[in-house]
């Protein structure tokens, strides 16, 4: 049996064929893995945002429990003694002089 030789030309050629062909592999090997980090990376964002909406729910709730007219008359008449104004104390200021 005889060997067959290959040129330095076909050598060559083949060569980059193959590191070509290792460099499309690797390429669609990396940009796999990536979409499914990005894809993981996506769902956590989501599921963040989702706790975040329900936070800002429940921060809704107690900022419009804090300031209910009841509880806000109820704290400036009991814990600061505010009282009703009287007739007297209102000062009415001319419209027709500005």
């Amino acid at each position: 049996m005889v060997r067959k030789k290959y040129t330095w030309k076909q050598l060559v050629v083949g060569l980059g064929l193959v590191i070509l062909f290792l460099g499309n592999l690797t390429f669609y090997i990396w940009y796999q893995s990536e979409s499914i980090r990005l894809g993981y990376k996506i769902h956590e964002l989501e599921i963040k945002v989702k706790e975040l909406e329900e936070e800002i729910k429940k921060l809704e709730a107690k900022k419009e429990s804090l300031l209910s007219l009841d509880r806000v008359d109820r704290i400036a008449r009991e814990e600061l003694s505010l009282e009703d104004t009287r007739p007297e104390q209102v000062i009415y200021e001319d419209q027709e002089e500005k």
